[in-house]
């Protein structure tokens, strides 16, 4: 088990439920999946550049991405037909999650130039949490030498939380460090 994991059935469950008033520990909010997004505008001219952000989304995240496809034509983004791959994303659970959210936690987010803490006001409206990188360099498994082009990505944390609040005190008992 992972460490992430043992402080939220140890810790964060019973912070969580003094401080909200549930009645029950099922009513406590957890993180349900991470997805992580990566937009590539150049993969309709070079399909290199897909894979080579495929095999890089596999190397941080340990799962296989799948490709996403354009669901109609829009000539500001210089697609012309639906069905082009314009990007790829996965989603991933269970020990995989918690140790990518480990390894974003104390690995990468640190490593992020001017890093301030994460905004408060990215959610959704309904618990859930994005938050952006400007590129892929400040994963430790990706290699410098072999990044083709550099490349930003979305990562959501899909949470099991009502509100926004119930999901920020969440993240915050896990320890992602949020801007004051």
């Amino acid at each position: 088990m992972s460490f992430l994991k043992e402080k939220y059935i140890k810790e964060v469950i019973k912070e969580l439920m003094t401080s909200n008033n549930y009645k029950t520990v099922m009513e406590v909010p957890k993180i349900e999946k991470v997805i992580i997004n990566m937009g590539i505008g150049d993969a309709t001219t070079n399909s290199k550049l897909l894979e080579a952000a495929l095999k890089e989304l596999e190397l941080i995240t340990s799962a296989k991405p799948i490709v996403t496809k354009a669901k109609k034509s829009i000539a500001g983004f210089n697609l012309r037909r639906p069905g082009a791959p314009i990007g790829c994303k996965v989603t991933i659970r269970g020990s995989k999650m918690y140790t990518f959210l480990e390894k974003l936690i104390n690995i990468v987010l640190p490593r992020v130039r001017d890093f301030r803490g994460l905004s408060p006001k990215s959610f959704d409206g309904r618990g859930n949490y994005t938050l952006g990188l400007t590129e892929q360099l400040i994963f430790p498994e990706i290699i410098y030498d072999n990044v083709l082009k550099i490349r930003g990505m979305d990562v959501t944390l899909v949470t099991t939380a009502k509100t926004d609040q119930e999901a920020l005190g969440l993240l915050k008992a896990l320890g992602l460090p949020f801007r004051k």
